[in-house]
């Protein structure tokens, strides 16, 4: 047991598996649940670290892949690592690298040892290993890094997921043997596709590292939203109470929703910055495009109840002016205003969940997503 990294549970759901924690690091404890922005390259786009933490973030991401081809985790390194080098003094979780990888199927080989690509940079062969994810990931000082993983594609053959799982786990026992930071919290990945079974058994097969904590992976790569729940329903409770649990790439309000009644804690994801740089505004569960024309003269704010910089001092006349001129500064506003929707909409489900409202607050998130796809 790491004593720098350690969870705990406040209050449960009485109805639910939805549970209100900590989990303490050591650059500042993150209120569980929680969403967590992406800086892939060391900046969560369009945002200052001081607009960031004035939406509420406690815990961000940034990418070993990326920050290992541009600037280099030589580069992070001799700036004090990534805290001092992007200014976040707030805990930092940094992917293995191993999803973008599997992004990158027409560039790249896999097999037992790792994995062979050509840069997309500069056509240099690159090998990353789990020790090179490791050594990277080291070197860049986050506090929660992850094992380097196979993720599967969708759909994808029983073969090809299960060889995908068990090379996963067998990925991570070079993880763990390589790591040697106890500064830094390793979490490992469960992997298993559509496949409930492979889902449990990839689940069983890593509980007994005794990580400080695990994270359901493969999910968001196609699939449709049902497939989620049922694959996080079936593997969140295999996943040891007393750690923190985190679903990857998820950032919509129903799938956040229905996790966190699975069990989950963590969830990270894009989609506040990628729709701002589209001219999209996320509203109290709704996608606003601000070009419409019925926002060129509505001189209220985006969500009188917001409490982010960009509701409390502009209109959805101005937001709509920005866009419309293409100014770089509404991609920023809309990026403050995102990202503080979904903080603050995790923020909601744990103030419900500790005063026991979780089920009776938030029942319309809560309802089954009709099914548009069958698990194998």
């Amino acid at each position: 047991m790491n004593p720098l990294f350690h969870f705990e549970c406040h209050q449960r759901c009485p109805h639910t598996q939805a549970r209100a924690g900590t989990f303490h690091t050591p650059h500042g404890a993150v209120e569980t649940p929680r969403f967590m922005p992406v800086g892939t390259l060391a900046n969560v786009k369009t945002v200052t670290p001081d607009q960031l933490r004035a939406t509420g973030a406690q815990m961000i991401l940034a990418n070993t892949y990326h920050l290992h081809l541009q600037p280099g985790e030589e580069i992070v390194a001799a700036a004090g690592g990534l805290h001092r080098f992007m200014h976040w003094s707030g805990p930092i979780l940094t992917d293995s690298g191993g999803f973008q990888v599997f992004s990158l199927s027409e560039l790249r080989e896999i097999d037992d040892t790792g994995v062979s690509f050509r840069s997309p940079r500069d056509g240099q062969m690159i090998h990353l290993t789990p020790e090179k994810s490791i050594a990277i990931q080291n070197a860049l000082g986050a506090d929660v890094i992850m094992a380097f993983d196979e993720c599967a594609p969708y759909p994808a053959s029983r073969a090809e997921v299960e060889q995908a799982m068990h090379r996963t786990t067998q990925w991570l026992e070079r993880c763990v043997a390589a790591h040697h930071h106890p500064h830094q919290a390793l979490f490992g990945i469960v992997q298993g596709g559509t496949y409930l079974d492979l889902r449990q058994a990839s689940a069983r097969s890593l509980v007994p590292f005794d990580l400080p904590g695990y994270a359901i992976g493969g999910v968001s790569v196609g699939e449709p939203p049902e497939l989620i729940e049922k694959i996080v329903q079936a593997t969140t409770p295999l996943l040891p109470e007393h750690k923190p649990r985190y679903l990857m790439g998820v950032g919509t309000y129903r799938e956040i929703a229905q996790a966190i009644a699975a069990g989950i804690d963590l969830f990270d994801c894009v989609i506040p910055t990628r729709l701002a740089r589209h001219g999209n505004a996320l509203v109290q569960g709704e996608r606003w495009n601000l070009k419409n024309n019925r926002f060129r003269t509505d001189f209220t704010p985006l969500d009188d109840t917001c409490p982010c910089y960009t509701c409390q001092h502009f209109t959805r006349a101005y937001l709509s002016h920005l866009l419309r001129s293409r100014e770089l500064l509404a991609y920023t506003l809309l990026s403050i205003h995102n990202i503080t929707e979904l903080v603050q909409f995790t923020q909601r489900i744990r103030a419900a969940i500790l005063t026991g409202q979780f089920g009776a607050a938030f029942a319309t998130w809560l309802q089954p997503v009709a099914s548009s796809g069958t698990l194998p």
